[in-house]
């Protein structure tokens, strides 16, 4: 099925996900169609009938990267009440310091700063795409009465940088020890008396 349909065929969906495999493995710099398609069982033809071009299929990788990370932020905004900015934000640093996740983040850390130095063509909106899905679902963990304050935006703001930055301390160094106690600092320095279950002083 061409690029650019509605519903994907079977095909392109299990090539996707092959392909979406070898990019954790080896990321979207260099990423070759011809070594992309031996290594899962196709070819370029096929691949370049299926996304059109190597930016068709690159855009096509960072939404199936992109779905991962939305998949943790849909389970945060399914609680009854509201979690809370900080409980939300340790949660999100629970899953970021897995290590089954590392090679997905790379991936996402790569696409990041990709999308910021080459504003155009495939990675054209996911740096600022990304920064917006995670500040939503923040702004969701948080009662109505933060979330709507400038205070509220700017705590979330505050509690997306600290990840992030940890995020990329943690990708180059792999000291997690390290990195997660200073997001649990950082993020203490953030709870609200309504968050630490304690009555509003």
């Amino acid at each position: 099925m061409p690029a650019g349909t509605a519903t994907p065929s079977a095909r392109q969906v299990e090539l996707l996900e092959a392909a979406y495999e070898y990019a954790l493995a080896h990321g979207l710099a260099d990423l070759s169609l011809r070594p992309l398609a031996e290594a899962i069982g196709s070819s370029t033809r096929v691949l370049m009938f299926l996304f059109g071009n190597k930016d068709g299929l690159v855009r096509a990788l960072l939404e199936r990267a992109r779905a991962d990370e939305l998949a943790l932020l849909d389970r945060l905004g399914r609680a009854d009440e509201p979690l809370g900015l900080v409980p939300a934000a340790d949660l999100v640093w629970t899953w970021l310091a897995a290590d089954e996740h590392r090679a997905l983040l790379r991936l996402w850390a790569e696409a990041y700063a990709r999308s910021l130095v080459e504003p155009g063509g495939a990675w054209a909106g996911f740096a600022r795409a990304t920064v917006n899905d995670w500040l939503d679902v923040l702004a969701g963990c948080q009662p109505p009465a933060e979330r709507d304050s400038d205070d509220g935006a700017t705590r979330r703001t505050l509690a997306l940088a600290t990840l992030r930055g940890a995020l990329l301390d943690l990708l180059a160094t792999d000291d997690e020890p390290r990195v997660g106690a200073a997001v649990r600092k950082q993020l203490e320095l953030l709870r609200t008396p309504r968050e630490d279950g304690a009555a509003p002083g």
